[in-house]
């Protein structure tokens, strides 16, 4: 894989796990929202992590896996935050935000799982 897409990827990963804890602070602290505000942090957390762990697989098919997983987390995230969304504990223009970040996040995991499945049928 490209270490300069990865870099990127590991960086928005990170970014939007931090975007994730701000808002489950705000969804506990000033909305009193404390069940679907812990499967988001869950969840959305979880993408970053295993794109770092990624970077340590012990082959390719290890680190497809791991971003088989992250791909999947992130998925579950933009469920969250859409249930979150319209019950009303976001606005539409939060929900805009964070979700834009996840499905570019989705794309870019999406991605590099295609990159690596090519190098290993070549």
């Amino acid at each position: 894989m490209n270490q300069n897409k990865k870099d990127i990827l590991g960086e928005k990963s990170y970014k939007f796990a931090i975007r994730v804890v701000n808002l489950y602070k705000l969804l506990t602290n000033d909305r009193q929202e404390y069940v679907l505000s812990k499967q988001v942090l869950r969840s959305g957390s979880a993408i970053g992590a295993l794109v770092r762990e990624s970077k340590n697989a012990e082959s390719k098919a290890d680190f497809i896996h791991k971003l088989g997983i992250a791909q999947k987390e992130c998925d579950e995230t933009m469920y969250w935050l859409e249930l979150v969304c319209d019950t009303k504990f976001i606005s539409k223009a939060e929900y805009q935000s964070m979700g834009s970040d996840a499905a570019e996040l989705l794309k870019i995991i999406k991605s590099s799982i295609l990159t690596v499945k090519k190098s290993l049928n070549s």
